[in-house]
């Protein structure tokens, strides 16, 4: 933790500013907020969500009593004063059945 003190007035009753900077605490349970977009034409907003910070491709999410599985995941870096941190983490997602459709239509494409 690092603290900083600032005189802001001199005189007799000088005012003290102080300022402290703590590294951000996780919670246990390791959720991050994801931006989630159905990728479906045409694209679908659905929000920001709390998921678990391991998510990956092929796992199936719940949203407002729908299904979604995840088509892609990704993570968007920003750099800031020399360092690249992390600005945004996406899901994009596809409703299960138009994701299993479009693995049996790939099938059929390679097939023929």
């Amino acid at each position: 933790m690092a603290m900083v003190s600032l005189n802001l007035r001199t005189g007799p009753n000088p005012k003290l500013l102080q300022v402290c900077c703590r590294k951000k605490e996780r919670s246990r349970d390791n959720y991050d907020p994801y931006k989630v977009v159905e990728i479906t034409p045409p694209p679908k907003n659905l929000g920001v969500r709390c998921f678990p910070s391991n998510m990956q491709c092929g796992e199936i999410v719940t949203i407002e009593s729908q299904t979604y599985t995840i088509s892609a995941v990704t993570h968007r870096y920003q750099l800031r004063k020399g360092k690249y941190e992390p600005s945004e983490k996406r899901l994009d997602v596809l409703s299960t059945a138009r994701y299993v459709l479009n693995i049996y239509l790939d099938n059929l494409l390679e097939q023929s």
